[in-house]
């Protein structure tokens, strides 16, 4: 469930994006639980870090959507905040409180769900998920980001991680599948790296701890536009 805040002072705006984020969740298959606040200093009061996503009007009329984003940021650093305004030079003052992203008013549906979805990969790339992997011995839960890839050897899966190596069974496909939405990315048919833990790229090979894994010619272009948009994700 992705909790979702709504700050906004304007009815008409409030029930739009209401209505934006209900019609994402039929077409996305996430499930959002939507908290509405008319002011700035309304989610202040008793906030207690209740939310994955803020969508933050920048003009209102107690509290502006900046003030109560500084106020925010001194206690939460991880929700991610997203401005609404209708002036562009307002949004760009978001990146002094780390703010994601801001959508210009009058909010459209299209680029509404691009920046929303775009929220939800890094909402899912900072949570600590875990993977619970079936071995000979039994089963094996992994810490996602712990992992730094996992090769594929027929219908073995080879977990390179933190902790050491774990050998499970299962397809590639599958796998990629499952995880891909924590930021990982086929570099050939046989590996699939987590973005989080490529150090460089060199000879076409991705560069992990020192050790290379090739980039398949055919999937290199779409590996590196991957890592460049997962990096520039990171920086902001």
């Amino acid at each position: 469930m992705i909790r979702i805040a709504i700050v906004e002072d304007e009815q008409l705006y409030t029930e739009r994006l209401e209505e934006f984020i209900l019609r994402y969740q039929q077409e996305s298959g996430y499930e959002f639980t939507i908290q509405k606040f008319s002011d700035g200093d309304q989610i202040l009061l008793n906030y207690k870090g209740d939310y994955d996503i803020i969508l933050m009007d920048i003009q209102m009329r107690f509290m502006d959507g900046m003030s109560a984003a500084e106020k925010i940021r001194q206690m939460d650093e991880e929700v991610i905040i997203m401005f609404i305004t209708n002036m562009t030079q307002y949004a760009l003052r978001g990146y002094e409180v780390q703010a994601l992203d801001y959508m210009l008013k009058p909010v459209e549906y299209f680029p509404f769900t691009q920046k929303l979805g775009r929220a939800i990969e890094r909402m899912y790339r900072r949570r600590d998920h875990y993977i619970a992997i079936p071995l000979e011995e039994g089963v094996q839960k992994l810490k996602i980001s712990s992992i730094y890839y996992i090769e594929c050897q027929g219908h073995r899966l080879i977990y390179q991680t933190k902790t050491g190596e774990f050998v499970s069974r299962g397809t590639m496909k599958a796998l990629e599948e499952l995880i891909d939405k924590y930021g990982f990315f086929r570099s050939n048919k046989g590996y699939l790296v987590n973005m989080k833990h490529v150090d460089g790229i060199k000879d076409n090979c991705c560069v992990i701890r020192g050790e290379k894994l090739l980039i398949s010619r055919a999937r290199r272009k779409a590996f590196m536009e991957a890592l460049v948009k997962y990096m520039s994700e990171v920086v902001k």
